[in-house]
């Protein structure tokens, strides 16, 4: 083989590797490429609920596979540091919190990660009620009831939550402040285990999504005072809301969708367009409803204001009640 003939072949098998790039690059994405969902809290939470949904619902709607990682740890922090880390790519995204994103940043003495900076905001995808919840044998039944024994009482009490900095430890917080009133705070790794010493009486009082908690409400095991909504809930009217003592008192959870800073803005709005339709869908509707779940889907735009009012506002209650994470 001449020289002359060997160049040929090798310009042949350069012009066909670049066209099979070029093709790669041009294909729609997801193509072939796995996007990994980290869920930045344990399976079986409402958050790895949602981030399940969405991997189901976008793999259908563009052909490619979404997968759910569950990376639990500091609040929320672990999970979503790997994310901030992860290749611009579009193939490693989020569901953020309104712990990691807003929450965190303001009692975490040290975050690994700058939630504004770092992160491409997708869609918030739903809005979680938290509820205010009492041990049955708490000789309460009303909101008004319980400020009053805790006013005589002075950290007498305990209040659970699913870890120091999340939202149903903020909801407490928050109620504190709002009521000049005391309890001892008793972090938890999880939900499940709130809900277990709740029912047994190690800890009295409790904040925490409807979606885990309504079950145990429903059967009679655990009395719920009051939602930490401004507004009562379609699935419980017969639930006060605290805004009704309290003016102006809101503490509901939310989820939301992120991708690193840097994903090119096609997908980024691909994927943010891609939500908004899935959280219109009924059946989506209807299985969040049965769950107690507000479906949002707002847009990137309306989603990155919502972060910075949740941001301000949950600096303001850490400011005021001195919570501070080392």
């Amino acid at each position: 083989m001449t020289m002359t003939r060997r160049a040929m072949i090798a310009a042949a098998l350069t012009a066909a590797t670049s066209l099979s790039s070029a093709a790669q690059a041009q294909a729609p994405y997801p193509g072939s490429q796995v996007v990994t969902i980290v869920v930045p809290f344990a399976a079986g939470g409402t958050t790895d609920l949602l981030g399940r949904v969405l991997a189901d619902r976008l793999g259908a709607r563009l052909g490619g596979k979404f997968i759910v990682e569950n990376r639990a740890g500091a609040g929320g922090n672990t999970g979503v540091a790997a994310v901030a880390r992860a290749a611009p790519d579009g193939y490693t995204l989020t569901m953020g919190t309104v712990s990691t994103h807003a929450i965190n940043p303001a009692v975490y003495a040290k975050m690994p990660f700058d939630h504004i900076k770092d992160f491409a905001p997708i869609s918030q995808v739903a809005s979680v009620p938290n509820i205010l919840m009492v041990n049955i044998d708490l000789p309460v039944k009303t909101v008004p009831e319980l400020i009053d024994l805790l006013k005589k009482n002075p950290n007498k009490y305990s209040f659970g939550s699913s870890g120091a900095g999340t939202s149903t430890h903020m909801a407490a917080e928050l109620f504190k402040v709002s009521t000049g009133t005391d309890m001892v705070h008793v972090p938890y790794r999880s939900s499940g285990q709130v809900t277990q010493d709740l029912l047994s009486g190690q800890i009295q009082i409790t904040f925490d999504n409807i979606t885990i908690a309504w079950p145990h409400v429903e059967a009679g095991k655990i009395r719920a005072l009051a939602t930490a909504t401004p507004e009562r809930l379609a699935v419980a009217k017969d639930l006060p809301a605290l805004a009704e003592f309290i003016p102006g008192y809101a503490a509901a959870s939310w989820h939301g969708f992120f991708a690193p800073s840097g994903v090119p803005k096609e997908i980024v709005a691909k994927l943010s367009t891609e939500v908004q339709a899935i959280m219109r869908e009924p059946a989506v509707i209807d299985q969040m409803k049965k769950l107690g779940v507000d479906p949002v889907g707002s847009t990137q735009e309306q989603f990155t204001a919502h972060i910075a009012a949740e941001t301000k506002r949950w600096a303001d209650v850490a400011q005021k009640a001195n919570v501070r994470i080392e």
